[in-house]
């Protein structure tokens, strides 16, 4: 990968500034994505671009900031907040010390236009720059893995996927937001949907849509996710938030499910108290698996009461075992009604409780 350090000059940073809410902020002659269309990740505050303008006037080094090369130029990785300061500034956005840029004398904006950044540009494969991306020590705000590979994969498609999943109160934030879990602005909206679309393979989606025109079908596919769970589950209950529910959509969708019949049972699990993994109950309705339930196991106190009272015998095989070598097991299972209680508790040596969970 060819990795190169530049020093440029905040006056060949600024020219050609544009900033645009919907076309998004370009810069450096118009060849450098400072923030891609329709997203604001985030914005300094006022004394954190007061700090950049004078770090500047003061000719102390700023951060360096690091830059990826795309078929139009380049695209900001780090630094994006420390470059809309300079060119807010010097484009008469906001002042500094009372003092806006117009207001300098020729050889103070000179101080300012000349002043060399450290920007490092790299060129190379996409596994090449996430690598990279990854283990260069960016200072500041860290960037999370999606933020790296909508980097690494800017074009047509990532700044439409943008639009929809990554913006505040985005599209999708308003359409699931009580389903979701994470920040649409950290790109983590856009990394499930990513995920649940290409069955976990992110990166590999991104490089085969990079330069497609828009990112409609993994809008559609994502309302139809939406859609589907409204429609199966319409009474909402705060343990459907975080569920992947996705995953669930691409392996259930065409299954011939009642929604009448999944409210029954789930409001009968959710008063169980043998339940103790409430958010489970939405898996467990789907796959019949008892492991999303955590169903309420014998205590270590029950298991040593259960085990003096058979004096050490499996009350399967009847041979002797140490505690150690045994397990609790429900006698009536709780799928047929039984209870987590001693007088529906056994003690097991580990093979035959193993044989017993596998009929």
């Amino acid at each position: 990968m060819d990795i190169e350090l530049k020093n440029i000059a905040v006056r060949e940073l600024v020219e050609n500034y544009q900033d645009n809410q919907e076309a998004g902020v370009v810069g450096f002659g118009g060849k450098l994505n400072i923030r891609p269309p329709y997203q604001r990740e985030f914005v300094y505050s006022e004394k954190q671009r007061e700090a950049v303008i004078d770090t500047i006037t003061r000719g102390f080094p700023l951060n360096t900031m690091y830059w990826a090369t795309t078929p139009d130029g380049f695209e900001i990785i780090d630094g994006q907040q420390r470059t809309i300061s300079i060119c807010q500034y010097v484009d008469g956005v906001f002042s500094y010390k009372d003092r806006y840029f117009h207001n300098l004398q020729k050889d103070e904006k000179d101080a300012i236009l000349d002043y060399k950044l450290t920007v490092y540009q790299c060129q190379g494969t996409d596994s090449e720059k996430l690598d990279w991306f990854r283990t260069i020590n960016i200072a500041g705000e860290k960037l999370t893995e999606q933020e790296l590979r909508n980097a690494v994969y800017a074009g047509s498609w990532t700044a439409d996927a943008k639009r929809y999943f990554s913006k505040t109160q985005c599209a999708a934030w308003q359409l699931a937001d009580k389903y979701m879990t994470g920040s649409p602005i950290r790109q983590e909206y856009l990394e499930t949907a990513i995920s649940w679309i290409n069955e976990g393979d992110i990166e590999g989606y991104m490089a085969k849509h990079q330069h497609d025109k828009n990112a409609n079908h993994l809008w559609l596919y994502f309302q139809a996710i939406i859609s589907w769970v409204n429609a199966n589950f319409p009474k909402y209950r705060k343990e459907m938030k975080g569920i992947s529910w996705g995953d669930l959509y691409n392996v259930h969708k065409d299954d011939n499910l009642d929604p009448t019949t999944l409210e029954a049972e789930t409001a009968r699990l959710m008063a169980d108290d043998e339940v103790t993994k409430k958010k489970g109950i939405y898996e467990y309705l789907l796959t019949k698996n008892e492991k999303y339930l955590s169903i309420r196991s014998f205590t270590d106190s029950n298991k040593r009461t259960l085990y003096e009272r058979q004096k050490g015998i499996c009350t399967a095989c009847k041979n002797h075992f140490e505690i150690e070598q045994m397990e609790a097991d429900h006698i009536t299972p709780w799928s047929q009604g039984g209870k987590t209680e001693l007088d529906n508790g056994q003690m097991l040596c580990r093979d035959c409780n193993r044989r017993k969970s596998d009929r």
